[in-house]
């Protein structure tokens, strides 16, 4: 079997070098390439790490690790979630590995789940390669549909109670993402009282496009707030998250729903109610810029 390559790997070391994070990589130690195609969107490679599990890289960026995708996973879900009394019908863009929707579905209170990604390629390969994540995909509560999530929004008025923008970075399928025609979108396909989670870059590499696409958001909601939370493995150690709600009066850093501390600690490994509130709160440079 001829051995698997991949030109971010040299010397039994995966390499992460983008232009979105200048002068800086993150490097994991390789114990085997699992998998490598391109697919009609993006180039995909999944491989074995030696401390991180097994990871899944999208166009040479790392999307998850098995190590710390928890983190990422329960925050931007549980962020939206957790501020609506009752969420019953959510929506998925992108997300293909499952690991939100995974998160959805451990609230009793959802009825439907829909996800809507582009590249089936990620979904069957997260159902071969990361069962810990797909496993959402056997839920009953759950339905998949293969394709754009801008075109697929536009067939939605007034119908979801929380929809959850998982995309990778505003580069290639998913740039149209972080763009306010999207944001109206997300808004018209919202119920009253709806509320969005949208992946948001990181507060030490993209201040900038985090101010603009705040401002953008702000344009459409009457309600908009930067959230964060720390991961290992995404650049310099943080990822963000824009968190919209239609009800301008809603404080969105208090969750309006809980769980026990008992059924915190069954469901999450990183979410807790206390940490929904800490994740609002910036640092001084931060906080200023997002005025």
């Amino acid at each position: 079997m001829t051995e698997i390559t991949h030109p971010t790997i040299k010397d039994g070391w995966f390499r992460e070098i983008s232009e979105m994070w200048p002068g800086q990589a993150m490097t994991l130690k390789v114990k085997n390439v699992l998998h490598h195609e391109k697919s009609k969107y993006q180039d995909v490679l999944i491989f074995e790490s030696t401390d991180y599990g097994t990871v899944l890289v999208l166009d040479n960026v790392i999307q998850c690790t098995e190590r710390d995708e928890f983190s990422y996973q329960e925050m931007i879900t549980h962020l939206a979630m957790n501020s609506h009394p009752n969420p019953k019908k959510v929506l998925v863009i992108g997300g293909g590995d499952g690991g939100v929707l995974r998160e959805v579905v451990k609230h009793d209170c959802v009825e439907e789940a829909i996800l809507c990604d582009i590249d089936e390629a990620v979904i069957r390969l997260s159902k071969k390669y990361l069962p810990g994540m797909a496993i959402s995909y056997q839920h009953p509560k759950v339905k998949t549909h293969i394709g754009d999530g801008f075109k697929f929004l536009d067939d939605y008025k007034n119908e979801f109670d929380v929809i959850i923008t998982d995309s990778s970075d505003p580069e290639g399928p998913a740039e149209s993402l972080f763009q306010k025609p999207y944001f109206e979108l997300l808004f018209g396909a919202l119920k009253e009282g709806g509320v969005i989670t949208t992946q948001a870059e990181n507060q030490w590499l993209h201040l900038p496009l985090i101010t603009k696409l705040k401002k953008d958001c702000k344009e459409v909601f009457p309600n908009v707030e930067y959230a964060y939370t720390t991961i290992p493995t995404y650049p310099s150690g943080q990822i963000g998250f824009m968190v919209c709600c239609k009800d301008a009066d809603r404080d969105l850093s208090k969750p309006v729903r809980k769980w026990s501390p008992e059924e915190e600690e069954k469901l999450c490994r990183y979410y807790n109610a206390a940490i929904h509130e800490a994740s609002f709160v910036l640092p001084t440079f931060a906080r200023a810029a997002l005025k």
